[in-house]
């Protein structure tokens, strides 16, 4: 009999989630490791400590990645930018509440915000995301790194 191990990921990564070019790919894997932190924390009943700090990194994280994509964008001059920058516009402002919440009202995550924010990310980049690949590819951006990526130089992994 097959026994499934137990797991704390809120967001499995998989191939579905990929958008072809990866740099973006390593970018939206560390917004998947942090929801999946929150949700473990959560799950641990760790919550009301560790969350404001995974919160604060996922801000941060959120509005770095936001940045890089716009930017590519812009430089591009990508037809659905303006679009695109809304939502990316309206999920800082969801996790800027839920960063509220569970900071100043001092309330716990709960499942249904985490799901919320689950299904936002990974409807954003199989959906949204997934539609600006051939436009930058077509452009000239490269589906690979031939070096290690910005992120992993700056972890130590380059």
């Amino acid at each position: 009999m097959h026994v499934l191990a137990q797991t704390n990921e809120l967001i499995r990564w998989g191939p579905e989630l990929s958008v072809g070019i990866e740099e973006i790919d390593n970018q939206h894997r560390v917004l998947v490791d942090l929801l999946n932190d929150l949700n473990a924390a959560t799950l641990a009943h760790h919550g009301a400590q560790e969350a404001p700090q995974i919160l604060e990194k996922l801000i941060d994280y959120t509005r770095i990645h936001f940045a890089v994509e716009e930017s590519l964008m812009r430089l591009f001059d990508y037809p659905d930018y303006e679009s695109h920058k809304d939502s990316h516009d309206k999920l800082v402002e969801e996790v800027l509440r839920l960063r509220h919440r569970v900071v100043v009202e001092r309330k716990p995550i709960t499942f249904e915000l985490l799901h919320f924010l689950k299904k936002w990310l990974t409807i954003h980049i199989m959906e949204s995301d997934a539609h600006y690949t051939p436009y930058f590819l077509s452009r000239g951006i490269a589906a690979t790194n031939r070096k290690p990526s910005w992120w992993e130089r700056l972890r130590g992994r380059g």
